[in-house]
């Protein structure tokens, strides 16, 4: 179903390099470069506010291109500048007590765990640690046990930062659901990469980011909120934008998702990012993600038969993220022994994954991460890379 010549011809990126960092930023198909520069050179040309008044429908299709990609309802969605921020304007929404408690999973990313611990440290309420299952994904049945009328909200990271897991995020959304906790869906590295329904989901929050698998504009990200919860969620920042001044000196906060917006935003990064969701809409995130599995597979397969590579990922459910050590070579060692050869890929330190690598012993690791565009070839030029920086 993907039509391989085709993505190529449209990623100008791959004349230059094997991209195996997409899990960091992908490189961004021809159309949405095109929109982004088509935008700035229109504000050079009559001014950035007027440029964004005369293309209006351009950025505020990014809106309904996001609900179809979430199955969402249009004010349901707010475009912010990157996923940390979305996920952090929604967490920091929150009125937490003494004696609240906040679940999350192993997987939970460095910024998300400093603001649960920072909220925690302010209020008094208290996190605790879903623990893993045999599969080393979040244990749903844990989670079961766990809940009580003291859990505000469940925080998953649906597919972390540092490994191809991917959570069984609608399994706990029908737990969640159940019992009447909100769940906060990080999708930082699933939009774009695997299908997502907000619906099947189960979520009552989802951020995610333009830059990686959706293969979007830096600096732009997105925030689902359930419409019956937007009203009950104030978030930690207002503007001109989220609310409206009353001539009485009270103010008055918008009944949609922009509420968790502010004013000033990045108009061509924006339209970017609706041109990727289409892009991506077009080509079919269920054809992503087959091959998406396809690839990293065969890139598994391959990486565990070279002798003093380990591979780290585990859960039931494997991704785009390869992730791996090389015995005798550190992660920075065998990135910069790739990078000579034009093959893209990233270090990890536990410092972005201390629940999981950290509890594993792990220091660090070589992520690699493909995408549908990537092609055999260039998963053997990653192979035969590594197998090199085994002895250079």
């Amino acid at each position: 179903m993907i039509d391989l010549d085709r993505l190529r011809a449209d990623t100008p990126g791959v004349e230059h390099v094997a991209h195996f960092n997409n899990a960091g930023a992908s490189l961004p198909p021809r159309q949405v470069h095109e929109a982004v520069v088509d935008h700035l050179r229109r504000e050079a040309e009559i001014g950035g506010y007027e440029a964004a008044a005369e293309r209006r429908e351009h950025w505020e299709h990014t809106y309904e291109a996001l609900a179809r990609l979430l199955g969402a309802h249009r004010d349901e969605i707010g475009v912010i500048e990157n996923a940390t921020r979305a996920w952090d304007m929604a967490f920091y929404s929150f009125a937490f007590r003494p004696g609240d408690r906040i679940l999350t999973g192993r997987a939970e990313y460095a910024s998300n765990w400093i603001a649960l611990k920072q909220v925690a440290d302010r209020t008094g309420a208290s996190i605790e640690v879903v623990p893993d299952d045999e599969h080393g994904q979040f244990d749903v049945a844990a989670l079961e046990r766990l809940l009580d009328e003291r859990v505000r909200l469940v925080s998953l990271v649906h597919v972390p930062t540092q490994s191809g897991l991917v959570n069984p995020a609608a399994a706990v959304g029908r737990v969640t659901r159940a019992a009447g906790v909100p769940l906060l869906l990080d999708a930082c590295q699933s939009a774009g990469q695997l299908p997502l329904d907000v619906r099947e989901l189960g979520c009552d929050i989802l951020s995610g980011t333009g830059r990686k698998f959706l293969r979007g504009p830096r600096g732009t990200g997105f925030l689902y909120v359930r419409r019956e919860l937007i009203e009950r969620l104030e978030p930690p920042f207002l503007d001109m934008h989220a609310a409206d001044w009353q001539p009485d000196g009270t103010y008055r906060i918008r009944d949609d998702a922009r509420r968790f917006e502010n004013w000033e935003t990045y108009y061509a990064g924006k339209v970017g990012l609706g041109v990727a969701v289409d892009y991506a809409l077009e080509v079919g995130v269920e054809n992503a993600w087959d091959r998406i599995r396809l690839l990293a597979t065969r890139a598994r397969e391959a990486l565990a038969e070279i002798p003093g590579v380990t591979l780290l990922d585990r859960g039931a459910v494997l991704g785009a993220t390869v992730t791996f050590t090389v015995d005798g070579a550190d992660a920075a060692h065998v990135q910069r022994v790739l990078a000579r050869e034009r093959v893209n890929v990233s270090v990890m330190e536990a410092a972005s994954a201390q629940l999981d690598f950290g509890a594993r012993g792990i220091a660090e690791a070589v992520r690699s991460s493909v995408h549908y565009y990537n092609s055999d070839e260039e998963i053997d030029r990653l192979v035969d890379g590594v197998r090199r920086a085994r002895t250079a």
